[in-house]
């Protein structure tokens, strides 16, 4: 099934405020090019101009067509022949319908090529086409030390007999896990621990959204039309989420807020749902990469002048888990090339695993800026101001369970091949502090 251009479901969508590129040309190609692309700025003004002339020429046929309809009266009462009048208008609603359906055409065109295009980057984003140019901005805890040679998760999992990819496959094909036991409790103890500390602690409201979305709801958060191919779509035209950001997020599409409701912040501990399309041959072992994951997610909704403090607020709400789970990590701030569609600043934290001697990603937390309002028409009312603004959205991983999980076992794995649990968890755990194999 292809989805359908934008333009043809989300007529006059300004995913870049078209005004604002009008204003500031020069700014907006150089945003792009620092994403590493071509300057679109000439190309979509031609079109904007074009549009608003069509425009112009469609409103002038209908002002020309009513006028000369006004006329037919009098000259009716006046016993004068209308056919001269009755061509004219003829011609003018042609003219009308002509330029009208020039006018839908170019800003069809406007829309597909803006729908293409992602945000642009902030001013302190490093430059860069990928990871290589990231900036580790801190790091804390130091990794454990070992008197033996840590193993990876997978092998950790499947010496204690917990962890089963092999009969994952034979129900599903390969990226999917089987856990059982106490790893499958250990990960609802990490969802539970996760959203308790974000609810209780740092003001989130708990949701429980849908995992089934239609075409706007992914569309508004930016991962259609550009991402198709890492999703998974049902039979009946519904997408399954890959975060519950797209939830979470579109909870306020299509609204005018209230300033004084902001900031809004959500928290969902859900399934997510990615086809990996892109990750050939990336982390085939272990849980690192899978098609079905858990993870819980953090949003914010919060005005323009507040989104960079909830920024930094939310990537410190994500570390505070790592912080009581007791595992180093480090923040990074990516690039213009590393980061994600629909960003204009992200911040990485990376968590040591020592099974594979490196940090791996365990969440992003991302400022969104007014990108996905644009597409949402997402709005708030200033209060004693007049009009409206778009909101800013932010997003983050507060965290992944299924690589929390893996850091767990493996900076927590013994000799003897059993895993500590973290005090942290052991509430959740019924007091279990040590895994041990199964049997």
């Amino acid at each position: 099934m292809d989805f359908p251009p934008p333009g043809s479901l989300y007529p006059h969508t300004a995913m870049h405020d078209l005004r604002w590129i009008r204003d500031h040309p020069a700014e907006f190609d150089r945003g792009l090019t620092r994403r590493g692309l071509q300057p679109y700025a000439e190309q979509i003004l031609a079109l904007d101009r074009s549009w608003r002339a069509a425009e112009t020429l469609a409103q002038r046929a209908q002002a020309r067509r009513n006028e000369y309809s006004r006329q037919i009266a009098g000259e009716k009462q006046r016993g004068r022949p209308v056919d001269e009048i009755l061509q004219s208008i003829k011609i003018q609603r042609g003219l009308e319908a002509d330029s009208a359906a020039d006018a839908a055409r170019l800003r069809a065109q406007i829309d597909d090529t803006l729908a293409g295009l992602p945000n642009l980057p902030a001013e302190d984003v490093p430059d860069g086409s990928d990871e290589s140019a990231n900036r580790v901005l801190r790091q804390h805890g130091e990794p454990p030390h070992f008197d033996f040679a840590p193993l990876p998760h997978e092998a950790i999992g499947e010496r204690l007999g917990l962890m089963d990819f092999a009969r994952a496959s034979k129900l599903s094909g390969s990226r999917f896990v089987v856990l059982r036991g106490a790893l499958a409790r250990l990960e609802r103890a990490l969802g539970q621990f996760m959203l308790d500390l974000h609810t209780t602690e740092y003001g989130y409201t708990e949701v429980s959204p849908p995992l089934l979305v239609r075409d706007d709801a992914v569309f508004g958060v930016g991962q259609l039309p550009k991402f198709t191919d890492e999703l998974f779509r049902t039979t009946d035209d519904h997408w399954l989420i890959s975060t519950s950001e797209v939830s979470l997020t579109n909870l306020v599409a299509g609204e005018i807020l209230d300033e004084s409701n902001l900031p809004m912040r959500y928290t969902a501990w859900t399934p997510c749902f990615r086809s990996e399309a892109g990750a050939a041959g990336k982390d085939t072992r272990g849980m690192i990469r899978q098609h079905q994951f858990e993870k819980v997610e953090l949003v914010s909704i919060t005005r323009p002048e507040d989104s960079q403090a909830e920024h930094e607020r939310m990537t410190a709400c994500a570390e505070e888990v790592l912080k009581r789970l007791g595992l180093a990590y480090r923040v990074v701030l990516l690039s213009t090339g590393d980061m994600g569609f629909a960003a204009q600043k992200t911040y990485d934290l990376e968590v040591w695993l020592p099974g594979q001697g490196t940090y791996r990603e365990i969440s992003s937390c991302s400022n969104c800026g007014a990108f996905q309002a644009q597409r949402m028409k997402a709005r708030y009312r200033p209060a004693g101001g007049k009009g409206t603004l778009p909101v800013h959205t932010l997003n983050g991983s507060g965290l992944a369970i299924g690589r929390t999980l893996i850091a767990i076992l493996e900076n927590f794995q013994r000799h003897n091949g059993t895993v500590a649990v973290p005090a942290a968890l052991q509430p959740y755990m019924r007091g279990q502090e040590l895994i041990e194999p199964y049997g």
